[in-house]
């Protein structure tokens, strides 16, 4: 057994996070107590990132009418995405995408200004910037999953209309309008997977071994 490894039980929890977290669209009204709030964006500060850039900067909404604007454009996306579906948009159109007037508490996850400025891990994948504010948001999504509160990450937006919204430098990039709060109960599997919209791969269709596309032995 290797030297620092965790507990059994300690080990049991982190796994329990990863499997039961949920990307959430039902939430309930109560409020999330800002001791709690603290600690899920603290775990947000200590993800990895990429040459230790910390690219992340979060959003909260207080403001209401500015809630019903971020709503507002994440609805204009959804009904074009569900026009760009073609023969699955009554299908899309029937999902439920996002809890943004439900939840108690909105983020708004972005990347940072001046991200030219840091080369460390960057000069080849630039993208790696957007890939640890993506791992500072699985942190939020586990730590709230192990303090019993729903997460949803929300893509559907026109950035610029975003950045314009909520005074945005322009080199900054929103990336996820975050709907945090407490729930009635954890779906049993994806919303998606149990509304038959897909389902999940077979992890050994994914896994090559040496060569792209080459089984593992």
């Amino acid at each position: 057994m290797p030297e620092n490894r965790y507990s059994d039980e300690e080990c049991a929890a982190v796994y329990r996070a990863i499997y039961e977290r949920r990307d959430m669209r039902h939430f309930l009204s109560d409020p999330v107590a800002p001791e709690i709030l603290t600690r899920l964006l603290d775990a947000a500060h200590h993800a990895p990132s990429v040459g230790f850039m910390q690219p992340w900067r979060f959003i909260r909404i207080s403001c209401p009418d500015l809630r019903k604007a971020i709503h507002a454009l994440v609805e204009q996306e959804r009904i074009r995405t569900a026009q760009a579906l073609s023969e699955r948009e009554d299908e899309f159109m029937k999902l439920k995408v996002e809890g943004i007037m439900e939840c108690p508490v909105v983020l708004v996850a972005a990347l940072c200004e001046r991200r030219d400025q840091y080369i460390f891990g960057r000069r080849t994948l630039p993208e790696m910037d957007l890939a640890s504010l993506a791992c500072a948001i699985q942190n939020i999504w586990l730590a709230a999953r192990a303090e019993g509160l729903g997460l949803g990450w929300v893509s559907m937006f026109e950035p610029d209309s975003l950045k314009k919204l909520l005074s945005m430098p322009s080199d900054s990039q929103p990336l996820a309008v975050l709907c945090l709060g407490h729930v009635d109960k954890f779906y049993d599997k994806p919303m998606l997977e149990l509304e038959q919209w897909e389902d999940r791969k077979d992890l050994n269709a994914l896994l090559f071994e040496n060569t792209w596309d080459t089984p593992c032995r």
